[in-house]
């Protein structure tokens, strides 16, 4: 996590579905003070071109889809923000660390569940499947993303459902809100499984620097 009013912050999940999650901070379904970095279409690209979810090809194609339609920039956003929930909704009860808000679940992880198929099925709806020569490995390519308008949220959407089908879940990690962290869901592929903050530079620093003033004003001799 970083300073909510600074425009940019750490990429930490280690996968883009996990780098989209974490896009709300600090991170916990139904909790105040929320802040939210991908507010407008512009917000989105500039993020998914920083993730290289889209290369600069890419960016063109989806800003100039865009610019005379506004309409369609919105109804984007609004699918990469049903896609970012759906994707928390699934994956936030298996991290570990991960709280959510008593009173914030309005819909079932089931329903997540079919949120993130609907999505997946009209994103596979406009990919294509492109021979390919002299390979060793596969015959063709798979492209998803074959029309600007949606192609951000569509790769989104597959990539979500390539993690919550393939994610080792001993490796899905959030950070510590209990303990000062923000809630950022993260892949710990660390040797020992040990790591336990979005980036030990951010959270676990700030932590770290407060226990010490706790512990320095616990210890103070009253003059």
């Amino acid at each position: 996590m970083t300073d909510s009013s600074r425009a940019e912050f750490r990429i930490v999940g280690g996968h883009p579905a996990l780098d989209l999650v974490n896009t709300v901070s600090p991170r916990i379904r139904g909790g105040a003070g929320q802040h939210d970095y991908l507010t407008t279409p512009a917000e989105l690209l500039a993020w998914s071109r920083r993730i290289e979810l889209i290369d600069l090809r890419d960016f063109s194609a989806v800003e100039g889809t865009w610019r005379p339609a506004p309409e369609l920039a919105e109804k984007a956003l609004r699918a990469t923000l049903d896609i970012r929930e759906a994707t928390y909704d699934v994956l936030a009860s298996r991290a570990g660390g991960a709280v959510v808000a008593p009173d914030g679940v309005k819909r079932s992880q089931g329903t997540a569940f079919e949120r993130l198929m609907l999505r997946w099925s009209a994103a596979a709806a406009r990919s294509m499947l492109i021979p390919a020569e002299d390979r060793t490995h596969g015959v063709a390519d798979l492209v998803v993303g074959t029309s600007p308008a949606q192609l951000i949220p569509d790769r989104l959407v597959v990539a979500a459902v390539e993690l919550v089908r393939t994610v080792e879940v001993r490796q899905l990690r959030a950070c510590p809100i209990a303990e000062g962290g923000c809630g950022w869901l993260f892949l710990d592929r660390s040797r020992n499984g040990s790591r336990r903050w979005c980036a030990m530079e951010d959270c676990g620093t700030r932590v770290k620097i407060r226990k010490l003033g706790e512990r320095r004003r616990a210890t103070a001799v009253p003059s």
